[in-house]
């Protein structure tokens, strides 16, 4: 048997770290939140004028994702370059394919979101 060192208090426990519970999103509250953002559109769009307007909903989205299934720095997209609407709809599908609470389509929701 190897002796614990000093260093081995600075590693993190990896039984912990496999086991951690992800926060998972229901199709409702995904539906809500997509309704929230929708409903606010015209305040998030005038203090977030960077972008066309789906692009802007989309990243309050992805950030409103972020935040709310708590997601690590390893989870959360990095973009090459300037994001556009469809790297934002790829991302988004593919967090929320990974934190659903049960199977259901986002694009109804993304669609409806951001419809003028």
């Amino acid at each position: 048997m190897f002796e614990n060192s000093p260093q081995d208090s600075l590693l993190p426990d990896l039984n912990i770290i496999m086991t951690e519970k992800k926060t998972l999103i229901t199709e409702s509250e995904f539906g809500r939140i997509c309704k929230g953002i929708r409903e606010d559109r015209e305040t998030i769009i005038r203090h977030n004028p960077l972008g066309t307007d789906d692009e802007i909903l989309l990243w309050m989205l992805l950030g409103c994702l972020t935040s709310y299934l708590s997601l690590s720095d390893m989870e959360t997209p990095c973009f090459p370059g300037k994001p556009d609407a469809n790297a934002y709809r790829a991302a988004i599908s593919a967090i929320v394919s990974r934190r659903m609470a049960e199977p259901f389509d986002v694009k109804p929701y993304l669609d409806s979101m951001i419809e003028k």
